[in-house]
């Protein structure tokens, strides 16, 4: 997506956002999910393995939950 197609789709969310309404969010980009969050949930391989609050997230924190397990596994050989 270009940088006038993101605006515009950030311009939207901000929107839905001010009614009062929920989203829900994919995002692998960190300025764009700490940007744009008020609650962030961690996932890898479809399991949840953190959920933070946006005043209490930071780049270290999320990627951090995002890697769990990964470091271990492959000390063990195990995929």
């Amino acid at each position: 997506v270009d940088v006038g197609a993101k605006k515009e789709i950030y311009d939207l969310l901000n929107k839905i956002k001010s009614e009062g309404r929920s989203i829900i969010m994919i995002s692998s980009e960190m300025p764009e999910v700490l940007g744009m969050s008020d609650r962030i949930i961690v996932m890898r391989e479809g399991r949840i393995t953190a959920i933070f609050d946006r005043k209490d997230a930071t780049q270290e924190a999320i990627l951090e939950a995002a890697m769990v397990n990964r470091a271990a596994r492959e000390l063990a050989g195990v995929q």
